[in-house]
């Protein structure tokens, strides 16, 4: 692009994002084109699941049908919740396989611990239900190739959690990248650098009245009860979490990928973590360096830190996006900045509130894919792509080592080692359809 004409379109970006013509999604204005209205169930309403059910009860196309959790007295707030927004009172059960078995069932709302999200959402898929399942979709790289052929083979509607993918802070910058304004884009980085905190070790105890812990383990080891495991904090824990780069990394590597614009699975994955600062109870390091090389020569880099009370570039969530011509530091906070050539002149950018993340819009995508049929903004190929990173940078630090990856057959050559990390044993009876 001439130097002319390139500056004269950063002036029109820049002009047209300052008189604020750009119109985020329409959370609201789809209502009046959508006739039928959405039977609900969910699964798993702590923490993302609730933040789901507040989202799904402003709309008047949604009926929740049915509510499922293993305790207690969480179901109890929910239904509280739901009868506050003046609905009727849904259906409550402990056992997942009750609510698939309600036909009246539209689409299933999957909001549980990460060991969980497959277990669930295969089943979901064959009863011909849609699915919107949390992120990560899978624990282990194996379960996200088994939601893409279950997603095929049943018709079903799937979207993924990664938010990002709806919001008006990444519609804009997609603008920008189509562009071409900053060349062709060559390497990626995402970033999830925050203060973490290190659990003191507790004592196992009895399991908390009304909860069904049993189930809650499902196909994860028997162990006994331990607050440190339960509600929350079990993101630590390899049997039912990622770790960080798993959790909040998520959303920042999905952005990552779909910047670089790659769409099948890294060659090569190199990554490197330690512990510096919280020496508490966790199966993850504090800090991870992982790079991912491409078939095409492309990269994308992800660093976490969280023994820091400082983020990167401004931000504790972000991504750089490098191109040949100028690179863009981009936000989930609802920010991005384009910066061009040597001097790294500003270019378009956005900041503010209307551009932060907010659920809604992806939840509402869902929606909308539910009654149109047409495929959402993270359907299962896209997620098994953005967690395939996911898991494969994870096997590359607990191996120590520079792994090779074959992504036509989804495997390490010659390395039985890595190839076994692909996949993980399923306590009976919570193991996985022997057919898809």
């Amino acid at each position: 692009m001439k130097s002319v004409a390139r500056r004269e379109f950063l002036t029109t970006l820049a002009g047209t994002t300052a008189a604020g013509t750009f119109a985020a999604p329409a959370l609201k204005a789809s209502r009046a084109s959508l006739n039928d209205q959405v039977s609900v169930g969910l699964i798993g309403t702590g923490g993302m699941g609730r933040g789901h059910l507040r989202n799904l009860l402003l709309r008047d196309d949604v009926h929740i049908a049915c509510v499922c959790d293993v305790d207690d007295a969480v179901l109890e707030q929910v239904s509280g919740t739901v009868q506050e927004a003046n609905r009727k009172k849904p259906r409550l059960v402990k056992d997942y396989r009750r609510l698939l078995e309600d036909t009246s069932i539209h689409a299933v709302v999957v909001a549980t611990p990460h060991h969980w999200h497959i277990p669930i959402a295969l089943p979901v898929l064959q009863s011909g239900k849609d699915l919107y399942v949390e992120k990560p979709a899978s624990h282990v790289f194996r379960e996200g190739r088994l939601l893409v052929e279950a997603a095929r083979k049943y018709d079903r509607i799937v979207q993924h959690g990664t938010q990002m993918r709806s919001t008006s802070v990444t519609l804009r910058a997609a603008e920008v990248l189509k562009s071409g304004l900053m060349g062709e884009i060559k390497m990626t980085k995402a970033w999830n650098v925050q203060r973490g905190n290190a659990l003191e070790p507790k004592p196992d105890g009895p399991v908390p009245d009304g909860v069904d812990y049993d189930r809650w383990l499902g196909p994860a080891p028997k162990r006994p009860f331990n607050p440190n495991r339960f509600h929350r904090s079990w993101r630590v824990y390899r049997d039912y979490g990622n770790g960080d780069m798993g959790d909040d990394g998520a959303h920042d590597l999905d952005m990552a990928r779909w910047a670089l614009g790659v769409t099948t699975h890294p060659v090569r994955i190199t990554a490197h973590g330690s512990t510096i600062d919280l020496e508490g109870e966790r199966e993850y390091p504090d800090n991870m360096t992982v790079a991912l090389q491409y078939a095409e020569g492309k990269v994308l880099l992800y660093e976490d830190r969280l023994w820091t009370p400082y983020g990167l570039h401004g931000y504790d969530n972000g991504n750089a996006f490098y191109g040949t011509e100028g690179y863009m530091i981009f936000s989930r906070r609802g920010h991005f900045q384009v910066y061009m050539g040597r001097k790294e002149e500003k270019g378009p950018g956005v900041t503010g509130r209307e551009f932060r993340q907010n659920s809604k819009a992806h939840m509402y995508n869902f929606l909308e894919s539910v009654k149109t049929r047409k495929q959402p903004n993270a359907p299962a190929e896209v997620a098994h792509l953005s967690c395939g990173v996911i898991h494969l940078a994870e096997i590359a630090y607990r191996v120590g080592r520079v792994l090779e990856f074959d992504p036509e057959t989804e495997t390490f050559p010659h390395d039985p080692e890595a190839n076994a990390m692909l996949t993980k044993s399923y306590r009976k009876p919570w193991t996985l359809p022997e057919k898809i």
